[in-house]
């Protein structure tokens, strides 16, 4: 094993296969790293698949920072902690790399660029959205964002639902939520419950979990972290490091909530959004699409902080940006700091509100890397729950059919006129077939769609 002192020498011997030997890579420095993170930021369009395969490409193939072996093995972990997979990936490789700061840099910067983006877009939504050109291109984008969640329920669908049992739980939760008006979390629950009964009573319908970003095994040369790299001091497990992060995590956590409870009031805005959306992000098992129907309760329903176009003309801006979609939070925070301004300033508020969103969304997912990962490291074992997995995967499907309906019944038949809109119909399904059929990438789609809402508006067509 090559030393980091040696790590840019050539090779100069031969392998048995008579293939040249590759030399080892050159540690990164903390400043070449914190580059990297801030371009993937800025790159990281296509959805949590898209943006792991960035990472691979470049970590894995290209840079050699970390072996493949390695790379899955904390994407295992990631995949089953509620939050985002892939931004929590870039956590996990950057306190691999860099200790603690190296993890927090790489977290920081995987979605610093979209909240910049996102409350900028904001902004100019709620000051120009009124003007009939910019409510031509949400017109279409509505009808995109309908086709949008109903592809991604079959995508998760196809995967997921195995068998007739787990079709059947999809079943009861879609009947759940929208019949009885369950709470999501109580149907995550529930889900859960059966998943870990029927892992014992009928396993075979419970625990066969279909691998997420499988990846041939190729030869990339030695990495940085390679499989046979010695673990790192800051990467062993104790439990003196583990209380230690654990306790500087819940202190930043209840520090920023108790200094908003003092400053505005628990019933204040920023109080009721910073304890309502770190509920949310601990209930973001399966993607953001999965946490979108409890944010569209608590949001739209309860807290009234938005309304449901509004909540749909978000998602379409997040699906736009760079970083993980659950950014679509700082478009709910921005819009509700704006139209419940708790200062004399909309604008300072709205802000205010974004960041607050923001940072309590995000919050768990650094603790979860920081107290799990030298477990993970120290033990390489795979942590496998997949049985309440599986069920908690089954629901979310259901549960995300009945977002897509709910959105589309609001957008088919609008409460301004009644008769139906067959044109936003036409284009939902039109939205469906090339997302599922051509596989057009969702950034094309609601351009498209963007465009040509902007075109029939100009030709007073809608």
């Amino acid at each position: 094993m090559a030393s980091k002192t040696s790590v840019n020498s050539k090779a100069i011997s031969m392998p048995s296969d008579n293939r040249p030997e590759i030399a080892h890579p050159a540690f990164p420095t903390l400043r070449e790293a914190f580059w990297y993170w801030l371009k993937l930021g800025c790159i990281s369009f296509g959805g949590p698949a898209g943006q792991i395969a960035i990472m691979h490409h470049d970590l894995v193939d290209q840079k050699r920072w970390i072996s493949e072996h390695r790379f899955l093995n904390a994407l295992n972990y990631c995949m089953i902690l509620p939050g985002p997979e892939a931004q929590q990936l870039a956590t996990y490789i950057g306190w691999l790399m860099h200790k603690t700061w190296g993890g927090i840099i790489a977290g920081g910067l995987f979605i610093l660029p979209s909240l910049l983006l996102l409350m900028l877009l904001s902004y100019i939504y709620l000051r120009f959205g009124h003007l009939p050109e910019i409510a031509g291109v949400l017109y279409l984008t509505k009808a995109a964002v309908i086709a949008i969640v109903l592809f991604a329920a079959h995508r998760i669908g196809t995967r997921a639902l195995k068998n007739s049992a787990l079709k059947l739980i999809a079943l009861a939760s879609l009947l759940a939520i929208t019949l009885l008006s369950l709470p999501f979390p109580v149907i995550i629950l529930i889900a859960g419950l059966i998943g870990m009964i029927g892992h014992h009573f009928a396993p075979k319908w419970f625990s066969a979990r279909t691998a997420h970003h499988q990846t041939k095994a190729h030869h990339h040369g030695p990495a940085v972290m390679d499989d046979e790299t010695p673990l790192p001091a800051h990467a062993k497990f104790s439990w003196l490091t583990f209380s230690k992060v654990l306790f500087i995590g819940v202190l930043c956590w209840l520090a920023v909530l108790l200094v908003l409870a003092i400053w505005f009031g628990w019933e204040s805005l920023y109080s009721q959004m910073a304890w309502f959306f770190t509920k949310a992000a601990l209930l973001t098992f399966g993607g953001a699409y999965a946490v979108l129907p409890y944010v569209f309760q608590g949001a739209v329903e309860h807290f009234q902080w938005l309304t449901t176009t509004q909540m749909m003309d978000g998602l379409a801006l997040g699906e736009t940006t760079p970083g993980p979609l659950i950014m679509v939070v700082t478009f709910v925070g921005f819009v509700g700091g704006w139209a419940n301004s708790a200062m004399a300033d909309p604008l300072l508020s709205a802000i205010a509100a974004a960041l607050v969103v923001t940072f309590f969304t995000f919050l768990p997912s650094f603790i979860f890397i920081l107290i799990g990962a030298p477990f993970i490291e120290s033990t390489r074992h795979h942590i496998r729950l997949a049985a309440p997995l599986n069920a908690i995967t089954a629901a979310v499907v259901g549960v995300i059919v009945a977002l897509a309906l709910f959105f589309a019944w609001h957008l088919f038949f609008p409460i301004s006129t009644s008769e139906p809109d067959y044109l936003a119909m036409l284009f939902s399904l039109i939205g469906f077939i090339a997302l599922w059929k051509f596989k057009l990438s969702v950034i094309w789609l609601i351009g498209l769609f963007a465009t040509m809402g902007l075109a029939l508006q100009l030709m007073h067509l809608i």
